[in-house]
């Protein structure tokens, strides 16, 4: 990945900000204590050092943390050299705010007793504390601002990640953080700590002065709480947020989806496992659709809808249609492969269309030829009459029409038979084929080779006429012998040319 300089640097700049942005609060605690106890001159002996530590010391180090980051956007370095970068930096950032708040309000504390006196009392604003509530505020704030910051560099981290993602398609896949942890430390730091610094205040100090340190604390909870809430609520919902949305967006049918993962832990990780769902879904689309260009529609999904084996020794009972090409033979020998295959493909598109139509499943194609079933894989009520209704459909629909460039005429035979069959997937191995089998399909099969022999176009079975009754006009036969039965059967044929189907 290498990003425009200038979105690099406003990416930089942004994280930095977001990691020093503890020092506008640190000044607003310092500005609340001067309201409550005055000697305004007296203010930059402790902010100075806040803004020094907080913001000039601090904001060093965030360059420095960045710089993993900072090198991959450039195209300097791989995903994976800043992956963990990418997954640390939250808790890097708060680390170190921790530590520079610890040495700051033990500096600062520790002021009234060390600097010159002027009485028993130092003046006001810099009046002794006792050991409780010094030890209380150097562990209390850095905890705060460990938690502010922490949640804020979440927030951001957010819209990085996000960010890597659009450019890159990259996730991440690192996940250290823990859900549960971030909730309870966010509920206990902005309930416990503002409640201990004013018990601290109540047990350590009397009269004005404890009014003045309560004052101070609670006034400072109160501004810390209403920031932090914003960023804790940011950082702990979005990635919920954005997920639900996706999942609304699947629910849709929407399979052109994928979750940006911007957060460190189990939420990340759903993320992460939803996008892998999501692809494995579009795979699967993409196998059904190719598939589908192979065998029907119907059949694929029957197979996949069973991962893969397909509907396996199953007995029911089903009308086979087969159709074939009149002199194919011929017409192949004075077309180049090109144009056969091009009036091959149209033809067959006008061929599927009246078996779809009354809800048929096309198994395979057999040479000029193709193999449908009515009934099997795919329910077909009055199976028998819609077998007939698309035999005579498609005598219609192919008639005296050519295909491809040449204007090939193209007449086609169809054998009809219904009875029992049995489906099933056939093969070895990772070759696997479903396929219908039985007397039924055989007969019509032979069926369909018997209307060269009688200038026929559709012949049916007697069990197929019997199934029909008077809804089409049928003419019989006769017993005629067919290959592979050693009685001779009753065979009928449809003509569409002069009839139609009766109702």
């Amino acid at each position: 990945m290498s990003a425009p300089a200038s979105e690099i640097t406003a990416l930089k700049r942004r994280y930095v900000l977001m990691a020093v942005s503890i020092v506008i609060f640190d000044l607003a605690i310092a500005i609340i204590f001067r309201l409550v106890n005055g000697r305004w001159e007296d203010t930059w002996i402790s902010t100075l050092p806040g803004v020094v530590l907080l913001l000039g010391v601090n904001g060093l180090v965030a360059n420095r943390l960045f710089e993993p980051i900072n090198r991959f956007l450039k195209g300097e370095a791989t995903f994976e050299s800043a992956e963990r970068r990418l997954t640390q930096l939250p808790l890097l950032t708060a680390q170190w705010v921790a530590v520079f708040a610890f040495f700051l309000y033990a500096f600062r504390n520790s002021l009234p007793w060390w600097l010159p006196q002027t009485g028993a009392v130092l003046s006001v604003g810099l009046q002794v504390p006792t050991i409780a509530d010094y030890v209380a505020v150097c562990l209390l704030v850095p905890i705060y601002y460990f938690t502010y910051t922490y949640f804020v560099v979440s927030d951001y981290l957010a819209d990085l990640c996000t960010f890597i993602f659009e450019r890159t398609g990259r996730n991440l896949s690192l996940y250290f953080g823990s859900y549960a942890n971030k909730l309870v430390v966010a509920l206990l730091v902005v309930s416990v700590v503002p409640l201990a610094a004013i018990i601290v205040d109540l047990f350590s100090y009397t009269g004005e002065r404890q009014q003045a340190e309560i004052v101070v604390d609670a006034a400072s909870s109160v501004i810390g709480l209403a920031i932090s809430a914003y960023y804790v609520s940011r950082s702990l919902l979005r990635p919920v947020a954005a997920l639900s949305s996706a999942m609304t967006r699947v629910a849709d049918g929407n399979l052109d989806v994928q979750v940006p993962v911007t957060s460190n832990d189990e939420v990340g990780e759903l993320t992460g496992r939803f996008n892998s769902m999501i692809e494995g879904l579009r795979e699967r689309q993409r196998i059904r659709e190719t598939f589908g260009r192979y065998v029907d529609e119907s059949v694929a999904a029957a197979i996949l809808d069973r991962r893969g084996d397909g509907p396996s020794g199953e007995i029911g009972q089903a009308t086979i249609l087969f159709t074939d090409i009149a002199g194919f033979t011929t017409i192949a020998e004075y077309l180049s492969p090109q144009e056969l295959v091009a009036a091959l493909n149209e033809y067959l598109e006008t061929v599927l269309a009246p078996i779809r139509a009354h809800g048929g499943v096309v198994n395979t194609f057999i040479g000029d030829g193709l193999f449908a079933s009515f009934n099997m894989p795919l329910a077909c009520e009055d199976h028998e009459a819609a077998a007939v209704r698309a035999a005579i459909d498609i005598q219609r629909a192919v008639g005296d029409r050519t295909f491809g460039d040449q204007g090939v005429a193209l007449a086609t035979r169809i054998g009809i038979s219904s009875g029992p069959v049995i489906g099933g997937s056939i093969g070895a191995g990772e070759r696997m084929s479903f396929t219908l089998l039985g007397d039924t399909v055989n007969l019509a099969a032979r069926l369909e080779e018997l209307n060269k022999h009688h200038g026929t176009r559709i012949l049916v079975s007697q069990s197929t006429r019997e199934a029909c009754g008077d809804r089409f006009v049928f003419r019989d036969l006769g017993q005629v012998p067919v290959r592979g039965r050693t009685e001779a059967i009753a065979i009928f044929s449809v003509d569409p040319n002069d009839q139609g189907p009766k109702e």
